[in-house]
């Protein structure tokens, strides 16, 4: 079975961006932001998340460093993707997310002042950019 449809996520130790993917329209879409709870994922939200969406991969941004080395939040971020595979018994797909939070930053500035306020808008932008890279690198 192809996948069609896939839910992704920017984890970050105090808020996870998530978007929204579809195959068929090869788009990515910025869905919400969670807020960690007492620094733990907000699994009953991401669980009604899935079951909205009913996504049939899991995508997650691994932050590495420019040049492709691990760091402290590269292991945070696998033992995520574990715990998501682990509850929700669907496949995770690691995808390399660097400077997709700049990325992020850099489109919304565009349109709006970025403040304390509005910084959870980064976060599942950032979301939506590490799925239409794994979008764009699905073939044809």
């Amino acid at each position: 079975m192809s996948i069609t449809s896939v839910l992704g996520f920017d984890y970050g130790k105090k808020r996870i961006g998530i978007a929204t993917g579809q195959t068929i329209t090869n788009t990515a879409t910025p869905c919400i932001t969670l807020e960690q709870l007492d620094g733990n994922p907000d699994w009953l939200a991401i669980g009604g998340l899935i079951d909205e969406w009913k996504p049939q991969s899991l995508i997650i941004g691994m932050p590495f460093h420019i040049d492709g080395s691990e760091n402290k939040m590269t292991a945070a971020a696998r033992q995520f993707a574990y715990e998501l595979e682990k509850r929700f018994k669907l496949p995770v797909i690691e995808i390399n997310e660097a400077l997709s939070s700049n990325e992020a930053e850099q489109q919304l500035k565009q349109k709006m002042k970025i403040n304390q306020q509005n910084k959870h808008e980064i976060d599942r932008m950032a979301a939506a950019i590490i799925v239409q890279r794994w979008l764009d690198g699905q073939p044809d």
